[in-house]
């Protein structure tokens, strides 16, 4: 069986070991959603700390698809002005060893979430559904609406590869636009994007295919989904198997399974507390997959793969406390890595 530190080949891209650094909002950008130099310091020493695949925070496909625009938002790739700051850090971060991907989505009705959805233009969603009590009710798209969406996720993922991206991530989880297109909770359409979950899907699924067509064989696509509402009445891990296999059809190469976000509950947690759900929809839908969730010390990590549970690990906040995460990693599993040179005398 692999183990953290094989290789993984996903279409053109290998990767040299298994640990994935998952997407995390910075809040660091300028006012216009372009990276600045606390991207680069920050993705480069991940960079430099041993990553097999890094995921870019979530760049915006549109200026009304920010999570936050409150001074130092979100990143954004809604212009080509985004493109050069992005790839002056990928340069390094590829020249490191690392493999890098983007995480590209829309924050539809949990948009200006610091004015809880009150912005210069109105947030949008599959239905007039606030998130939550005090949040502004969002604009409902109608079909016409649609297309013009998807022509953004296209845009988005092309000025991506145009900065150097590898693979793209489309952000179909925690309650932003395509997940909350996927929840019951917040999609109470009664046309073809509303109803049972072929029918939800079928927006993340028209963007998936728009992508892939647009992108050359050797990129991969990666959709982060939330594999529960954590909600009666919401999202099951039965429908994001189903979800997933009509993704894997669009397109998608990988699912990355997160969970929640479409309401403002939050479940009880422990290390692990999502590998469970990576591992069905990876036997359920037959489709690799990304483990996250507390995912923090080496042995859990490799008992993730050595099992079969996913095909990547995900190490979110531990990464951001031990940028060589990796390398501790690796030492404690028994594990022999060659250091970047500069630094063999911390060696472990």
């Amino acid at each position: 069986m692999p183990g953290l530190f094989d290789t993984y080949a996903i279409r053109a891209l290998t990767l040299k070991n298994r640990i994935v650094m998952p997407p995390m909002c910075m809040w660091a950008s300028d006012a216009n959603g372009e990276a600045t130099d606390w991207h680069f310091v920050h993705y480069g020493a991940r960079a430099v700390g041993g990553m097999g695949l890094i995921i870019v925070e979530v760049n915006a496909v549109e200026q009304r698809g920010r999570i936050d625009d409150i001074d130092q938002g979100d990143l954004g790739i809604w212009d080509d002005c985004h493109i050069e700051p992005l790839a002056r850090f990928v340069k390094f971060c590829r020249e490191q060893g690392a493999a890098m991907a983007i995480q590209i989505g829309h924050a539809g009705r949990k948009a200006y979430g610091g004015l809880k959805g009150r912005g210069a233009v109105p947030a949008v969603a599959p239905s007039a559904i606030p998130f939550d009590d005090g949040w502004e009710t969002p604009h409902e798209l109608s079909l016409a609406e649609i297309p013009g969406i998807i022509q953004s996720f296209r845009d988005g993922a092309r000025r991506a590869v145009q900065a150097g991206f590898q693979a793209i991530e489309l952000h179909g989880a925690h309650g932003y636009l395509l997940s909350s297109f996927l929840s019951p909770l917040a999609n109470h359409r009664g046309d073809a994007y509303g109803g049972d979950i072929n029918a939800r899907a079928r927006l993340a699924c028209e963007v998936t295919e728009a992508v892939r067509g647009d992108l050359s064989d050797e990129v991969p696509i990666i959709v982060r989904v939330s594999a529960t509402d954590w909600q009666e009445d919401g999202n099951t891990i039965d429908d994001l198997i189903a979800a997933s296999k009509l993704l894997k059809g669009a397109g998608a190469d990988m699912i990355h399974v997160s969970s929640g976000g479409n309401h403002p509950g939050r479940p009880s947690t422990h290390p692990g507390y999502m590998v469970g759900f990576s591992e069905a929809i990876r036997n359920g839908a037959d489709i690799p997959t990304i483990a996250v969730g507390l995912i923090r010390h080496p042995e859990l990590a490799e008992e993730v793969i050595r099992n079969e549970r996913a095909d990547l690990v995900a190490i979110g906040r531990e990464m951001m406390r031990t940028p060589a995460w990796p390398y501790v990693a690796a030492a404690r599993l028994g594990v022999d890595l060659e250091w970047p040179e500069p630094y063999e005398t911390a060696k472990l």
